[in-house]
C-alpha cells in the first residue's frame, strides 16, 4: 500500500512522449505569460537531457516561438558539464542549438557559465554572483525562480546533485562545483536551497528506461536519492511523466 502523503509533488501523466512535450510546452508558455504580466520578466532554470531537449525544440516552433515574449524571458542553467560550450557534452550547446538560437531573445537574457573547463570553483562562484545580480539579492538571501526544470538520472540524481557527492550538503551557496566520482569530472550545479525556493519545480521524466528509478523515487522515500530531497519551501513540485515511465508505478501514486 502506498503512503501517498509521503510523496512530494503531484504526478501528471501524459499518454505519449509527444503528448508530454506538448503539455510541458503549454505549461511553460502559460507560466511565462503570467510572470511577465505580473513582474515584467520570467526567470527560468533549464536542464539538459533528452526530454528537455524535445521541449526546447517544441518551444522553437509555432505557436510558442512567436507567442512567448522571449525578450522578457531570462535563462539560467540548472547545471553544466565542465567542458567548453562548443563541446558535444555541453548542456548550453544543446539548449542553444535546440532553442536559444531560434528565438528572438537578447543575448543579455541568456546566462551561461564562464571558465568552467579551466576552473570549476571560480566558474561556480561567478555564476552564483550572476544570479544574485539579476535578482538583486545579497548574501544570505535566496532568489526565487519562476520555473525550474529538472531531469531524473538512472541513479536518482537531479541537476548534477549525484549520490554521495559533496554538493548534497552545501546550504550556503546557490551554485557549486561538484566533483562526480563516477565520471571523474566536475559539474557546476544548483544546490538544494536554490531549487527548494522555486515557485514551480517540474521534473520531466519519459520513456520505459526511466520506469524503475521513477518507481523507486516515488514509492520508496527512504531510499534517500538526491531527487527525493527536493522539498519546496512554498512553491509547487510536479512530476510530468509519460505512460511508459509510470508503467511500474502503483496507480495510487498518480490517480489518488
Amino acid at each position: 500500500m502506498i503512503n501517498s502523503s509521503r510523496i512530494v509533488g503531484k504526478v501528471e501523466v501524459s499518454e505519449t512522449a509527444t503528448d508530454l512535450v506538448e503539455h510541458i510546452a503549454k505549461t511553460f508558455s502559460e507560466l511565462a505569460a503570467k510572470a511577465i504580466k505580473e513582474n515584467g520578466r520570467f526567470i527560468v532554470s533549464v536542464s539538459g537531457g533528452s526530454t528537455p531537449k524535445a521541449l526546447y525544440e517544441r518551444l522553437a516552433q509555432p505557436p510558442y516561438v512567436g507567442g512567448i515574449k522571449w525578450a522578457d524571458v531570462i535563462f539560467f542553467l540548472g547545471d553544466e558539464r565542465c567542458v567548453p560550450h562548443d563541446h558535444p557534452d555541453s548542456n548550453f550547446k544543446m539548449i542553444d542549438e535546440a532553442l536559444l538560437s531560434k528565438i528572438a531573445i537578447p543575448e543579455s537574457n541568456v546566462f551561461r557559465t564562464v571558465g568552467q573547463a579551466e576552473d570549476p570553483e571560480v566558474s561556480a562562484l561567478s555564476y552564483d554572483e550572476d544570479l544574485r545580480r539579476v535578482f538583486r539579492v545579497g548574501a544570505g538571501d535566496i532568489p526565487r525562480f519562476d520555473l525550474i526544470l529538472l531531469g531524473l538520472g538512472p541513479d536518482g540524481h537531479t541537476a548534477s546533485l549525484f549520490p554521495e557527492s559533496k554538493a548534497l550538503k552545501i546550504t550556503d551557496r546557490l551554485y557549486v562545483a561538484n566533483f562526480v566520482e563516477k565520471f571523474n569530472s566536475h559539474r557546476i550545479t544548483m544546490t538544494f536551497p536554490l531549487i527548494d525556493e522555486g515557485q514551480v519545480i517540474i521534473f520531466l521524466v519519459s520513456g520505459d528506461g526511466k520506469a524503475e528509478i521513477l518507481k523507486e523515487v516515488l514509492e520508496q522515500p527512504d531510499k534517500q536519492f538526491p531527487s527525493q530531497s527536493i522539498k519546496p519551501r512554498s512553491g509547487n513540485l510536479f512530476w510530468y511523466v509519460d505512460r511508459a515511465a509510470v508503467r511500474l508505478l502503483n496507480p495510487q501514486v498518480y490517480e489518488g
